[in-house]
């Protein structure tokens, strides 16, 4: 893998994953509110402008990754941002790493790892 890709690739990651965690930050303070009371609270709250501002980002990113890489071994390697998602929802938001969880984790660790040595 060339320095490209895999700058290409963990920046990928990282803005994807931040993405999630400011949808999900958008979307944690609204549980007060319902309908449209709801949209119009997480419209003011910087978090969704950031996280949609990350998937914009993450498209391009992405975008220039697969020219890189066949998109078989891409999907792979991205799917690594499930387990940073999963990772940073366990430390922001106390959510809870069940064992099926961590299993799944170490599974997409193992199938990246693999992808990485050829």
């Amino acid at each position: 893998m060339s320095q490209l890709t895999l700058i290409l690739w963990l920046l990928n990651v990282l803005v994807d994953s931040l993405g999630q965690l400011s949808f999900k930050a958008a979307a944690s303070g609204s549980v007060h509110y319902e309908g449209m009371q709801q949209w119009r609270y997480m419209l003011r709250r910087p978090w969704l402008w950031l996280g949609m501002a990350c998937y914009i980002l993450e498209f391009l990113l992405w975008l220039a990754f697969l020219t890189l890489v066949p998109l078989s071994v891409g999907m792979l390697l991205g799917s690594t941002s499930i387990v940073t998602i999963m990772l940073a929802g366990r430390i922001w938001f106390k959510e809870s790493l069940t064992r099926w969880r961590v299993i799944g984790i170490l599974l997409i660790s193992l199938g990246v790892a693999i992808i990485g040595i050829n």
